[in-house]
């Protein structure tokens, strides 16, 4: 195993049959709420002439070690010659890329549900390696799709229909689901006054309510069919009693097919609300835990500050690492409050475990009125 958190780890890009890991500067980005995430290298002295792989639209693969940080595509190359300089920058995503800037190969407006948007949209476009994340079997709930949408655009609609939420993990695979809030935490971020024990850099946490709603509320109504009439009243309210002040939030939906489907859009309302008013960003040496696995986003921390009064468990939305020549190796961590987002992938992982003086979302969130 390469030596942890050191600073002597190097990424490699692997383009072909060609690798580099010497960067002037880099930055690797994942994120679960942001599709086809990016990376940026740099690179000074380069030889005159480039490798015949390294090309725009070539496979890449990002390493540290016998680890897979990221796969997907070259996007970009840009080559920078001048007197007694040649620099040379790459720009790629990872392989959900395709799907974001392409659009689904459907020419007539339809209703698919997830699997037939699997089937066909998505892997035609050549993301074949799929894996469905959830807890219980996928209803056949159907999303509209129309002329001119791209892939990814579908495939979320399709997903958020069900409950769940897409996403490219390091090797590439495509994840349909949600996060498993019952996994252990992977290392706990300590910032102690008097240093003892201290691994965090810099801990920023901005607590906002401009997004925060008291009351949520859905309207929506659903068309009639050859065995069943038309429903124009379907409704759903849910409130987060952990907001002080009356602050509504009302949604009209064109067109539902049950009730259940109002209720599960009041509450991914209420918890995206939630989700935005809580920003914690970690700053960290290193790429790795201390036990030595890679940070990702998905993953649980446990953060102990006493200065801000700190002392719970963490959900990782997002990472990024950065570095370069005469740079310190960091990894940035975005987290949020744990147990919130996408709930009902893994409806008995929900968080139950209370931090000090901290209420669990689930005592303060109560659904009130259904239609």
């Amino acid at each position: 195993m390469p030596s942890l958190n050191d600073g002597a780890e190097r990424i490699t890009l692997r383009i072909g049959g060609v690798s580099h890991n010497d960067w002037l500067d880099f930055e690797v980005d994942s994120d679960l709420q942001t599709p086809a995430d990016g990376w940026s290298f740099s690179v000074g002295n380069v030889e005159a002439v480039l490798p015949a792989e390294v090309q725009a639209g070539a496979r890449a693969e990002l390493r540290t070690g016998d680890d897979v940080i990221m796969t997907g595509q070259v996007d970009e190359i840009t080559d920078n010659i001048g007197r007694n300089q040649h620099s040379l920058g790459l720009f790629g995503r990872d392989a959900s890329a395709v799907l974001v800037d392409c659009s689904a190969p459907i020419f007539t407006a339809r209703d698919m549900t997830l699997q037939e948007v699997i089937a066909q949209i998505v892997k035609p476009l050549g993301v074949t390696a799929i894996r469905i994340q959830a807890e219980k079997p996928l209803p056949s709930k159907k999303a509209s799709v129309d002329p001119g949408d791209t892939a990814w655009d579908v495939l979320k609609k399709a997903a958020e229909a069900s409950g769940l939420w897409p996403w490219v993990i390091a090797d590439g695979t495509l994840v349909i689901g949600g996060p498993d809030y019952s996994t252990p935490a992977v290392d706990t971020l300590i910032m102690r006054e008097d240093g003892q024990g201290n691994n965090l850099l810099r801990l920023s946490v901005t607590r906002n309510v401009s997004a925060r709603y008291s009351e949520v509320t859905v309207l929506a109504q659903g068309h009639g069919s050859a065995k069943a009439d038309g429903k124009h009243d379907r409704r759903c309210t849910v409130r987060d009693t952990s907001v002080p002040f009356y602050r509504p939030l009302i949604e009209v939906v064109a067109d539902t097919d049950s009730d259940e489907e109002v209720q599960f859009r009041a509450r991914k309302l209420m918890a995206d609300a939630r989700l935005q008013g809580f920003l914690m960003t970690a700053v960290v040496k290193g790429l790795r835990t201390t036990s030595g696995q890679l940070w990702e986003p998905g993953q649980r921390v446990q953060v102990k500050s006493e200065k801000h009064g700190i002392d719970d468990i963490y959900f990782v939305m997002h990472r990024r690492f950065s570095g370069g020549r005469g740079q310190q190796l960091l990894t940035t961590l975005t987290l949020r409050e744990d147990g919130i987002w996408l709930p009902d992938a893994f409806p008995k992982s929900k968080r139950k475990r209370k931090g000090k003086g901290k209420k669990a979302l689930w005592s303060s969130w109560e659904q009130i009125d259904n239609g």
